[in-house]
């Protein structure tokens, strides 16, 4: 009987140590990506890896357990923005009116493509490992875009024919061509969604 009271006693005590290592472990990997992404805006793909360590309050043992190679680190970083800018579109469809939603989730994507510069020299590298990105990419993006689209065409606020892939690869080369300027970016930005209303079917008959 004291025994089986011990090993519970052991299993109860090692649970909570368990759940916490999990969350230090995920709180670490969110560190180093977080680190990474502003490492690789700010001084390109070929950082020092001490240098994204020490950003993020991690020692480089513990980026090269989670991350072996930089290949890697730069796939994680890429699927992490990619994916958190999805989710992004799922949230603003819930809280906001469909062309607002629209709107904001436009300017939340060139977020993610000025990010993406910083990336842009290793996924055009030719390395295999990146070669499941550009799939990641559209198979993410396009279907939140279509969403968002169908929902503004729907309520009569853009037109209906704009197919969410080109307007993907609109946005994606007017950012890549402004050298870096945000600012011009976001002015273009209006102008293109505000040319999505042109020829749209409102609701209530106005033109």
């Amino acid at each position: 009987m004291n025994a089986v009271q011990a090993d519970d006693v052991t299993v109860a005590s090692e649970a909570p140590t368990k759940r916490r290592l999990r969350a230090d472990a995920v709180r670490s990997e969110d560190a180093l990506l977080e680190a990474a992404k502003l490492a690789f805006v700010e001084l390109g793909v070929d950082v020092p890896v001490r240098d994204i360590a020490m950003r993020a309050g991690v020692g480089v043992g513990t980026l090269y357990r989670r991350f072996p190679t930089r290949a890697d680190l730069v796939t994680a970083v890429f699927r992490h923005e990619v994916d958190a800018c999805t989710a992004e579109a799922a949230v603003l469809a819930k809280t906001c009116p469909p062309f607002e939603a629209l709107a904001a989730w436009l300017k939340r994507y060139t977020v993610f493509l000025a990010a993406k510069k910083g990336l842009a020299a290793a996924l055009h590298s030719g390395d295999p490992a990146y070669q499941g990105l550009p799939d990641y990419f559209r198979g993410n993006f396009e279907p939140a875009l279509t969403s968002l689209l169908a929902s503004a065409a729907d309520a009569g606020t853009v037109r209906s024919d704009i197919v969410p892939y080109d307007l993907l690869k609109l946005v994606g080369s007017m950012s890549a061509s402004a050298l870096g300027d945000e600012a011009f970016v976001m002015r273009m930005l209006d102008l293109i969604i505000d040319g999505l209303r042109f020829g749209a079917d409102t609701k209530d008959g106005a033109p």
